[in-house]
């Protein structure tokens, strides 16, 4: 009696088959010791010390807790960035062509001006009190050059090396899902007592040995920054990804941003960090 009751399951009578997505494998995969990858990733670290860019920008607010996202307007502006944290934004008003916004840093302090509201910000570069700034209120200069440039092992800094499989469509046939295999590299402090403490995560295409997506996180192990790269150019045998998507999770705020012309190395003068706000303009203090 035992047997005859095992027998619908036994001769899949009670299976039911349901269709999934078809993928395949990638055509090409490519191998890397830990330390060839460490070496990349500070090679390209090391070959950028300036940025200056022509972008697009474009803000989406919004997520699961406000249960709806916003999509913003695209801004068209420039980037320039010098090392060691030097940060300057300036993007222009849609069809007019005017001013819209003005940010500068120095990776300690911080000046936005934004010309058609007649307001200017200045403060310390990182957000003291997220709880009272959320979506693009609490973006910060280095939220944008964290997310440009993808740092190497720190000093006193340890290194896991994991691998995983992505799913990715296929860039001239979005039906054409492919398996892609990567290798993602977690940078932790060192450990204290029996706990580390993962500072960033950076994934890897196996396909080109090239970041796809940084994760940074805070002391909490939050994700505070997630970076998203695409349409690698070379300059100077240099590789950068001309799109860049920034995803701020606990902010609850996006950027996507687009290069659309761009030089590296070159000279950048002090007076291209300077900001200098109208005298008649109140200074908001932002922490």
């Amino acid at each position: 009696m035992g047997l005859i009751a095992m027998a619908p399951a036994l001769t899949g009578c009670l299976t039911h088959t349901r269709s999934v997505p078809k993928t395949r494998p990638a055509d090409v995969v490519l191998n890397a010791t830990l330390d060839q990858l460490l070496k990349q990733v500070d090679t390209r670290f090391e070959a950028v010390q300036t940025i200056n860019s022509s972008v697009e920008i474009a803000a989406t607010t919004g997520g699961g807790r406000q249960g709806k996202v916003v999509e913003h307007p695209s801004f068209s502006g420039y980037i320039f960035l010098r090392k060691p944290e030097d940060l300057r934004v300036l993007l222009r008003v849609p069809v007019l062509g005017s001013q819209a916004l003005d940010m500068v840093s120095d990776g300690k302090n911080w000046k936005l001006w934004i010309p058609p509201r007649h307001l200017a910000y200045a403060g310390t570069s990182q957000v003291a009190d997220t709880s009272q700034q959320q979506g693009l209120e609490s973006l910060r200069p280095p939220v944008i050059f964290d997310s440009l440039l993808v740092r190497g092992l720190g000093k006193d800094q340890i290194v896991a090396l994991n691998q995983d499989v992505r799913v990715v469509a296929n860039e001239k046939d979005k039906k054409d899902l492919i398996e892609e295999p990567d290798y993602d590299l977690e940078i932790l402090e060192q450990p204290i007592g029996q706990t580390a403490h993962t500072v960033r995560v950076i994934h890897i295409s196996r396909v080109n040995l090239l970041p796809y997506q940084q994760d940074i996180y805070d002391t909490n192990g939050n994700i505070v920054t997630r970076a998203f790269y695409s349409d690698y150019q070379t300059f100077d045998e240099t590789p950068f990804p001309m799109k860049i998507r920034i995803e701020r999770p606990l902010d609850q705020y996006g950027l996507n941003i687009t290069i659309t012309k761009l030089t590296l190395n070159q000279k950048l003068e002090d007076d291209q960090f300077d900001l200098k706000i109208p005298d008649n303009v109140p200074i908001k203090t932002m922490n």
